[in-house]
């Protein structure tokens, strides 16, 4: 398992933007022309472009410096106050008065993207704003772990620039690593590596990349003809394929994907962050694709913490079953955290004696109302309360180590009282789960938790049968 401890500071450059909707529904036509009425309820704001790398880098731990170009008006103001909530300085924000700062709005109804209108300023930066850049960046190169060039074509990035900061960067032993944009990978000659993915390495290279032999090829030629330390191309799900010396392909870790929007940004963060602290490219490019796997599984352009990257490292390294049975205070710390992570704690509970399909069925069903499902699992003495002196037919350590290999099923608590209202004041679950036959009964822990769900049991499917047809089996033979 990766662990990083260090908080590096990475210099972004690139173009800045701010990503604005415009929320609300849609039900009728305009009277005046065949378009749509949108009835906007509210409007929100987010760094978008290179912000976007900026807040995944915030996210990871990082400082974060930018040095850009933007205009003297209102977005830019927006912008610089958007930086400043997330600790990053505008110090080195050069201002462009004749030059418009980007905003892409884009008009949402019913979370459908229905238009898109920008303003912004496309053209190359001029002159004078190039050489503050460049003086900002000699006078403080020392204090970079590392550079990312975040290239939108919007301008700041032009040829002559992009060379003189990775002269400087590679005078100082600073890896620059740039996302491209483009045909022409020329300007960025000299850095680190780049990230371009499948289809902007095709049109790069003019290599159709179809098998491993082409994508050897494409990625020696981006390394050769950039000058490159690493070669890298990102594959989607295939995962991000580098070619130093020879061909290593990091695989994709994503489990379910959401949305890729962004996914690009966090490629490129979590590669420098990782660097940065240390990890050799291998283990960054693995760090990476943990960073992409979390973010996909998200809606919109999003980001990964560590910690987030760490718990999803360890769901995919499937622990052992006995890791996932906890104590009532183990428990406790447990629900506290993931409530502080905005997460829906699910609670059920019961004998489950002899484990059949009802059961799995159940729990799967549980499982489907949150994020994490906590198992209450009655101990042997009250099961024998419960049952009678002939049950349980299995322990409660056998119990809960069969319960804790289920997917559906994150962690297992046993207790010992006769219903778990104790151990629900300590969870305070989301949602609580019984079986159908609590209908019009009232349920232990439904003053606690948010939600009440019943769910219907399997016809013909319980421990009580199983007995039945044991002992039937038995007299038979």
């Amino acid at each position: 398992m990766i662990k990083i401890d260090k908080k590096p500071n990475i210099l972004v450059i690139g173009d800045l933007m701010i990503d604005h909707y415009l929320w609300g529904s849609c039900d009728r036509i305009s009277p005046e022309a065949p378009v749509q009425v949108v009835n906007v309820k509210k409007e929100s704001s987010t760094l978008g472009g290179a912000g976007n790398v900026i807040n995944n880098l915030v996210s990871l731990g990082s400082m974060v410096e930018v040095i850009s170009v933007i205009g003297d008006d209102s977005v830019a103001d927006e912008l610089k106050n958007l930086l400043e909530k997330i600790d990053v300085k505008i110090d080195n924000l050069v201002v462009e008065n004749s030059r418009k700062t980007s905003k892409k709005s884009r008009l949402m109804a019913s979370n459908q993207q229905v238009l898109r209108y920008d303003v912004e300023s496309i053209e190359d930066i001029n002159e004078k704003s190039s050489q503050k850049i460049i003086a900002n960046l000699e006078k403080n190169i020392k204090n970079y772990s590392a550079i990312i060039l975040s290239d939108y074509k919007k301008g700041v990035l032009t040829p002559s620039l992009t060379q003189d900061i990775i002269k400087i960067a590679n005078k100082n032993s600073v890896k620059v690593l740039a996302d491209p944009k483009g045909k022409d990978f020329s300007k960025y000659k000299g850095a680190y590596t780049l990230t371009p993915n499948k289809k902007e390495a095709i049109e790069a290279t003019n290599i159709d990349i179809k098998d491993e032999k082409s994508l050897v090829l494409a990625l020696k030629k981006l390394k050769e003809e950039c000058s490159l330390g690493v070669s890298l191309i990102t594959l989607s799900e295939q995962g991000i394929a580098i070619f130093d010396e020879n061909l290593f392909t990091s695989p994709t870790v994503a489990r379910e994907v959401f949305d890729v929007t962004g996914a690009g940004d966090t490629v490129i963060a979590s590669i420098t962050f990782a660097l940065s602290c240390g990890l050799d490219i291998k283990k960054a490019l693995y760090f990476a694709n943990l960073a992409a796997g979390v973010v996909v599984g998200k809606i919109g352009s999003a980001t990964a913490s560590l910690d987030e990257i760490y718990e999803y490292e360890s769901s995919l390294h499937k622990s052992s079953s006995s890791s996932h049975i906890k104590t009532f205070d183990e428990i406790e710390k447990l629900s506290s955290k993931f409530r502080n992570q905005g997460k829906t704690v699910v609670f059920t509970n019961g004998c489950f004696d002899i484990l059949h399909v009802g059961h799995v069925k159940y729990l799967q069903e549980a499982k489907s109302y949150g994020d994490v499902l906590v198992l209450g699992l009655n101990a042997d003495s009250s099961v024998k309360t419960l049952k009678g002196e002939t049950r349980p037919i299995n322990t409660q350590d056998d119990r809960a180590y069969i319960l804790a290999s289920l997917e559906s099923v994150d962690y297992v608590v046993i207790f010992e009282e006769e219903t778990p209202y104790e151990l629900i004041k300590l969870i305070k679950p989301d949602v609580l789960v019984k079986g159908g036959d609590y209908e019009g009964k009232e349920v232990v822990g439904q003053d606690i938790a948010k939600e009440l769900k019943l769910v219907q049991f399997v016809d013909g499917k319980s421990t009580t049968n199983t007995i039945k047809r044991i002992e039937n089996a038995k007299c038979n033979n």
